[in-house]
């Protein structure tokens, strides 16, 4: 087999369902449930990056942008938690 046949074949699962190709790429479950996953496993190491991020931009922007951007940020965690309050199942897979 070659690249280009490789190549065709991989673009014809995208075009058909863009989603559940990526899932494949990034372990067979939606990224959300993954990214859940490692907030759990490694919940320090996400507070001081997060915290560390937020120093970095504190210093290199202006206060403006910044709180715009933490708003759209605080709007969306507020609506995930809204939305997404089903109880916590460690490597839960999806339908």
């Amino acid at each position: 087999m070659g690249i280009w046949h490789w190549f065709r074949k991989q673009w014809a699962i995208f075009a058909g369902n863009p989603y559940r190709w990526l899932w494949s790429k990034i372990g067979g479950r939606p990224w959300t449930f993954i990214t859940r996953d490692l907030w759990h496993k490694f919940e320090f190491v996400w507070i001081v990056g997060l915290v560390s991020l937020g120093v970095w931009l504190g210093h290199n922007y202006e206060w403006k942008s910044i709180l715009i951007g933490w708003l759209i940020f605080s709007l969306g965690y507020l609506f995930g938690h809204l939305f997404w309050g089903k109880e916590y199942i460690e490597n839960q897979q999806g339908k």
